[in-house]
């Protein structure tokens, strides 16, 4: 042994309350939560994505505002439909 140890990319997780799918890092949400996110809300996520943010870490005040809108979004969205089963 070298004493060398291999880097791996950390996990990334989807951005939904407790949802455990593993994405690629440029992305917010796996598929199913990303299609409960409005169509306008998904165009401003990409319109303030830059390419690369997820490598250096610095993604713009506006893609974080955004990200918790549509975070927030889908969470209310889960929320109706767990109500509505127990209803």
């Amino acid at each position: 042994m070298t004493g060398k140890t291999k880097q791996t990319e950390p996990i990334h997780c989807c951005h939904a309350y407790a949802c455990p799918v593993v994405v690629p890092a440029k992305m917010l949400m796996c598929l199913k939560h990303w299609r409960m996110v409005p169509q306008s809300t998904q165009r401003l996520v990409w319109k303030h994505y830059r390419p690369g943010q997820e490598v250096d870490k610095r993604p713009s005040k506006e893609y974080l505002e955004v990200t918790a809108l549509a975070i927030r979004q889908v969470r209310e969205k889960e929320q109706k439909i767990a109500a509505m089963r127990t209803a």
